[in-house]
């Protein structure tokens, strides 16, 4: 930040920051989840790409995270399994969990506009068992993160709406709507067709 010249427009408080874009909605607020409900499971198992964020005393990071569809393992409600395949040994996220076990994953599915933000707590495993459960093309990972899950949303589907992400491609079929996967994280205290109805409108209002 000290790189950054100064800025009289500079917003530097929570306070500030609320003032300039307002309250979120109340469905906003209340589709956070503590578990992963069938309907996230439904999502991470179609998912074959994922971003890992780690943070540690060596910086923050953002890595990619690929394979067939299920990438991630969902081991119950609140357990996720990722085996760490070949790489180059950077280890960058593998070296920020051991100091900073906090991390987050966003999965995205081809074709579908949606994302999912899941949020916890990581540790490290060799565990032999699991790594054999995990291995792929008769090649074991080297490690699995098992991540406990503290917190899983959606995150809006704009941003790939404005990218045209998946322009052209199919989406699978049989995953869970929007509207299905909201009114599971809050409980039903939404309804998946009213949702579901809303989000024309959302692709005609990107801007």
């Amino acid at each position: 930040m000290d790189s950054l010249p100064p800025d009289p427009y500079a917003i530097t408080t929570p306070e500030a920051l609320a003032t300039h874009y307002g309250e979120p909605s109340q469905l906003v607020l209340n589709k956070v989840s503590a578990v992963v409900d069938p309907t996230s499971a439904a999502f991470i198992a179609a998912s074959p790409f994922c971003i890992l964020s780690t943070v540690g005393p060596r910086g923050v990071h953002g890595t990619p995270r690929g394979d067939g569809p299920g990438l991630v393992t969902v081991l119950d409600e609140r357990t996720l399994a990722l085996p760490d395949r070949r790489g180059n040994n950077r280890i960058d996220a593998l070296r920020d969990v051991i100091d900073d076990p906090r991390v987050a994953l966003l999965f995205l599915v081809p074709g579908n506009g949606e994302t999912l933000r899941v949020g916890g707590l990581a540790r490290l495993t060799a565990d032999p068992a699991l790594r054999a459960r995990l291995a792929m093309d008769g090649r074991e990972p080297a490690t699995v993160m098992l991540i406990s899950v503290r917190e899983v949303f959606m995150q809006c589907r704009r941003a790939v709406s404005r990218a045209k992400l998946w322009a052209g491609r199919e989406a699978p079929a049989g995953l869970p709507t929007a509207g299905q996967m909201i009114e599971a994280h809050t409980g039903g205290l939404v309804d998946a067709a009213t949702v579901d109805a809303r989000m024309p409108e959302l692709d005609a209002n990107l801007y």
